[in-house]
């Protein structure tokens, strides 16, 4: 199956170019910084002293903050979802890179707990480093107090100290960001020009003995010299070539501006702003119309909000405190409210105790699932909260003249408000072909959304588009022929098959039968057939038919 370079730059390209583009800044971040405190003059007498664990704790520090910075805006759903519609952002991708939040979001975090592994290794170096080169003519960059000081005192003996130790109960790795290796001693000369490093001063007397650390040994860098005076005697290491650097006073020393609050306070006043929006939002409560027990252990929830929109494709979190004071659950919606209806709903299926605990609440019986038809109750519901909705990779589903749906037993939820919506009428939005496959274990499942797909079907025959959309089914496990019950659901029985779908061949016949078009491929499901439709779709073809593949991601 060879790969098509034009279908793989449609799917991957953009993902590629930003990873590439983030990739590049942090690494641009980190040898900057990095040749700054390596070759800086005013951390010269603090280079000396610490080697190469100054500048690599320093360097690691500029990497966790970009990416602390970076790290909680994919989690401002609210702005994403507002970006996502498709009047704020014009470019389709665009739109699809803003879909891969997620992943960005922990890519974001796995560097944050590299780079905090190596930032606190470094400072445990700088710790054993401050205790060995202890010199006493350079007391202000100093953190230990005597040479051979037990490095662990620095560490744990101050209160800079404890906090650090606490943030590796808290964050594990993110430990000693707020060490007092970092706050109040890794200092900058300020008197370059008063003081080059490694200068010699006159007016300072000399002992006979002089010995020098051999942390200063090495030779100084390039600066400003004048003739080494014949009648003085100085020390060897601080003449080079008959030549000297005579200094008007002693070097003076200052403690770091702290940066981090800077690179995070922006996406962190954001992100608490959208969270106390979101609160607001969802402080009142829904009035929930209806519930409907569907097989297979699926449940539906009708509900009322006041100025409450979405757009198909959208999910949204439930909270329920009755179930759970801290617990909520996203789910798509499966009904969007429209100008002439302003219910909207959610089809959740009963696995795990928080989706039990809420079916007991809303059912008198929680066994009503074997009923072979919808039961709706009526009685007085918990109060239910909603927060959203959120935008996903499903709205751009009407955005394409071909779209193609794959929907994995419950994963059909994101693709029932598409359906629902081209119910309503879909001459207003793009799509003028749509490919829905849905692959379920058992039959019954099928009645989920069998109505939904007869009144679809039958409302296109009557307005003379049968070729809108193409429905199959198929059941992937079976013990013989099966069919959904009932008579006005023949025209589903039609489109009934048994087995799995041939991906290929099905890729295939639509390339053939939209030829040089850009085709939506959208896919909500299990891993597996996610993976062999990724691969398909980034695979050539003859007919010159693009596949641009979308995959549900809850961020």
């Amino acid at each position: 199956m060879a790969v098509s370079w034009r279908s793989w730059l449609a799917n991957e390209g953009s993902k590629h170019l930003f990873l590439f583009f983030w990739l590049s800044l942090n690494v641009w971040l980190f040898w900057k910084t990095f040749l700054l405190y390596y070759r800086g003059l005013q951390y010269y007498y603090l280079h000396q002293m610490l080697g190469l664990g100054l500048c690599v704790s320093r360097a690691s520090a500029s990497v966790l903050n970009l990416n602390c910075c970076l790290v909680l805006l994919p989690m401002c759903r609210v702005l994403l979802a507002f970006l996502r519609g498709s009047q704020k952002v014009a470019s389709r991708k665009t739109r699809r890179l803003i879909d891969k939040s997620k992943t960005f979001h922990v890519t974001c975090g796995v560097t944050i707990c590299i780079f905090s592994v190596l930032h606190v290794a470094a400072h445990l170096v700088n710790a054993l480093n401050f205790s060995e080169n202890y010199n006493e003519d350079f007391l202000a960059i100093n953190a230990a107090h005597y040479r051979g000081e037990d490095p662990r005192k620095l560490l744990f003996a101050t209160v800079p100290g404890l906090t650090g130790v606490f943030m590796v109960l808290v964050l594990f790795l993110m430990c000693t960001a707020s060490t007092y290796a970092i706050r109040g001693v890794l200092k900058y000369q300020t008197n370059l020009e008063e003081h080059p490093p490694g200068c010699f001063n006159p007016n300072k007397t000399l002992r006979e003995n002089t010995t020098v650390p051999k942390a200063f040994e090495e030779p100084f860098p390039n600066h400003t010299t004048e003739p080494f005076p014949e009648d003085l005697s100085v020390p060897e290491p601080f003449v080079q070539n008959n030549f000297m650097r005579i200094c008007s006073e002693e070097p003076k020393f200052q403690s770091h501006f702290p940066e981090t609050w800077f690179w995070i306070s922006g996406p962190l006043c954001l992100y608490c702003v959208e969270r106390l929006y979101r609160y607001i939002r969802s402080n009142k409560p829904v009035t929930i119309t209806s519930v409907i027990s569907h097989p297979s252990n699926v449940l539906e929830v009708r509900m009322i909000k006041d100025d409450f929109e979405a757009r198909p494709g959208q999910y949204v979190i439930l909270h329920c405190p009755r179930v759970s004071g801290l617990e909520s659950h996203p789910f798509t919606l499966t009904m969007c409210p429209t100008d002439t209806k302003a219910t909207f709903g959610v089809h959740l299926k009963v696995v795990g105790d928080w989706t039990e605990r809420f079916r007991d609440l809303l059912l008198l019986h929680s066994n009503q699932d074997t009923e072979i038809l919808p039961i709706f109750q009526q009685r007085r519901y918990p109060k239910l909260y909603v927060d959203g909705p959120f935008g996903s990779p499903f709205e751009e589903s009407l955005n394409y003249e071909v779209s193609l749906c794959v929907a994995g037993g419950i994963g059909v939820t994101p693709f029932a408000s598409v359906l629902n919506t081209l119910l309503d009428g879909w001459k207003r939005y793009k799509l003028r072909r749509l490919y829905f496959i849905w692959v379920c274990r058992d039959v019954e499942s099928f009645r989920w959304f069998a109505d939904l797909l007869c009144m679809l079907h039958d409302k296109l025959w009557q307005e003379n588009r049968p070729d809108y959309i193409n429905i199959q089914l198929y059941l992937s496990q079976t013990d013989g022929i099966q069919k959904i019950i009932g008579e006005k659901y023949q025209a589903l029985n039609s489109r009934l098959l048994i087995g799995r779908p041939r991906w290929k061949l099905l890729f295939d016949e639509i390339a053939k039968c939209n030829r040089r078009k850009t085709i939506g491929v959208f896919c909500c499901g299990p891993n597996k057939i996610s993976k062999i439709l990724h691969k398909l779709s980034n695979s050539s073809n003859s007919y010159g038919t693009r596949f641009e593949y979308n995959k549900e991601s809850f961020s």
